[in-house]
């Protein structure tokens, strides 16, 4: 039996990533609908999750937060000052939150909260469809039959990966968070490519989708270093090797580490601004060295 059976589900800030955690829990049937609660300052919003999954819904984020025995905060992180002063004293000690908030520590949803059994999660879009990959660390005060809660309920947005240290979390943000951003962007570019070279959009869009979710697959069952793999597709003085050259002159690689990098240090940024309790700054301009 799924351990948040008997449990009631509180999803406070429901926006598109908490509705993809409502929709997963209720495919895989780990939490009946009438035990799932959402809050959401909106009335309109309220309406639609209340009429597409027939949960409860609430404008009011602690009377939310004390009914739920695990509470999902799927909040900005603009707001999460504010939501926080909300809901201190809302949740008993045994209650689990579960964080989807960019950039928020355990320690600064501990001191907002006044609360202990914590899991930070950095989930990533491709959850909406249950294929996503949701790294998170709990607590040490969590429970084991917590742990299994968040397991189960990470588990409902596809590949779940729990870390015994926090900073993981943080690095996750860069690389599996904002991974779908690399991916679509690299999509991007060679289907204009192909339709540069002649091939209808649709076509061209077909063609790229096909050869990703191909060597992705071939990725997964060969096991090999993808180093390996592209060798094996690599002939001397031929078209890959070609393709290959003007991506090493071009500085592929060195253009994603800084990307990386440079999505590392934002969410550091944003966990600073956090826990001080001030509103995230705008993201400054990169100065050119």
């Amino acid at each position: 039996m799924s351990p948040l059976r008997e449990s009631t589900l509180t999803v406070v800030g429901a926006g598109v990533m908490a509705e993809a955690i409502i929709a997963g829990v209720l495919e895989r049937q780990l939490v009946p609908a009438a035990s799932i609660v959402a809050s959401h300052p909106r009335e309109d919003r309220r309406r639609a999750l209340a009429e597409k999954y027939g949960i409860q819904v609430t404008a009011d984020n602690a009377e939310a937060a004390r009914r739920g025995d695990v509470v999902v905060l799927g909040i900005k992180p603009q707001v999460m000052a504010s939501v926080l002063k909300e809901l201190r004293g809302s949740l008993a000690p045994e209650k689990l939150l579960i964080s989807i908030i960019a950039g928020a520590t355990t320690q600064s949803l501990r001191q907002g909260l006044n609360h202990s059994a914590l899991v930070r999660v950095m989930p990533n879009t491709p959850a909406q469809i249950s294929e996503g990959v949701n790294v998170w660390y709990a607590t040490p005060e969590t429970t084991e039959t917590q742990r299994e809660q968040a397991r189960a309920l990470l588990g409902a947005l596809g590949h779940e990966l729990q870390v015994g240290d926090e900073r993981f979390v943080a690095m996750a943000t860069a690389v599996s968070g904002t991974g779908p951003t690399y991916v679509f962007m690299v999509m991007e570019a060679l289907i204009d490519s192909a339709v540069h070279l002649g091939f209808p959009r649709h076509i061209a869009h077909d063609l790229v989708l096909e050869t990703l979710k191909g060597s992705v697959a071939f990725a997964e069952r060969t096991q090999k270093h993808p180093a390996q793999l592209r060798d094996m597709v690599t002939s001397p003085g031929g078209t890959s090797a070609a393709a290959f050259y003007e991506l090493e002159r071009g500085r592929l690689r060195t253009v994603l580490a800084d990307a990386v990098w440079a999505a590392y240090r934002r969410t550091m940024s944003l966990s600073d601004s956090l826990s001080a309790g001030k509103d995230p700054e705008p993201m400054p301009p990169r100065s050119e060295s």
